[in-house]
C-alpha cells in the first residue's frame, strides 16, 4: 500500500481500546489493511492468510474488517477517494459497476411479468438454434429478474455527486 493511500486510511481508522489481556502485541493498523488487501484482492480465505507475509493472521484482518465496518470507515472512504481520484483527473466512469443484486429493496417494486407456464407445451429454451435466430431471443430473462432494469434509473439518480 503506497504511503499516499495510506495517509488517507489512517485518520478514518478509529483508535484502539485499552488491551483487554496480556497476549501478543497488536498488529499495526496499516499491516491489518494490507492484509484485508491483500485477502480481497486474491479471493483466498481469510484463514489461509500466510503468515510470512506480516499481515498478521487472518482472524486479525478479519476482526479489523469487521470493526472498522461497524466505525464507518468503509463508507467513508467511498466518499473519500472518489473525491481525490476527481480532483487528480483521474475518475474514470468507463469502469462503473452498478448491480442491483446488491441494493436492498425497501419496498416492493414493479410486479414481475408472470413466469410463463410450461405446462402446455415445452419450455422456453435459453438456446438457440441456426434456424430460428432471426425470430427469437437467444436467451430469455427469468421473469423474478424482469423488475430489475426499472430500478437502474431511481437507483442511478439517488447516487450522489462526487465533489472535486
Amino acid at each position: 500500500m503506497s504511503d499516499e493511500l495510506w495517509s488517507l486510511v489512517e485518520p478514518l481508522l478509529p483508535k484502539p481500546g485499552p488491551k483487554k489481556a496480556e497476549g501478543r502485541p497488536r498488529v499495526p493498523d496499516r499491516q491489518a489493511l494490507s492484509g484485508i488487501l491483500f485477502v480481497l484482492h486474491t479471493g483466498i480465505q481469510w484463514e489461509c492468510l500466510p503468515q510470512e507475509l506480516g499481515f498478521g493472521s487472518g482472524t486479525t484482518c478479519w476482526g479489523r474488517l469487521a470493526a472498522w465496518n461497524e466505525a464507518g470507515v468503509w463508507d467513508q472512504l467511498h466518499v473519500l477517494l472518489p473525491e481525490k481520484l476527481r480532483s487528480k483527473n483521474r475518475l474514470d466512469w468507463e469502469r462503473a459497476v452498478i448491480d442491483s443484486s446488491h441494493v436492498r429493496a425497501a419496498r416492493r417494486g414493479p410486479k414481475a411479468v408472470p413466469a410463463r407456464s410450461t405446462a402446455h407445451g415445452r419450455a422456453a429454451s435459453t438456446v438457440s438454434s441456426s434456424t430460428d435466430r432471426a425470430s427469437r431471443s437467444r436467451c430469455r430473462r427469468p421473469a423474478a429478474t424482469a423488475g430489475d432494469v426499472t430500478q437502474l434509473q431511481p437507483l442511478v439518480d439517488k447516487i450522489p455527486a462526487v465533489a472535486g
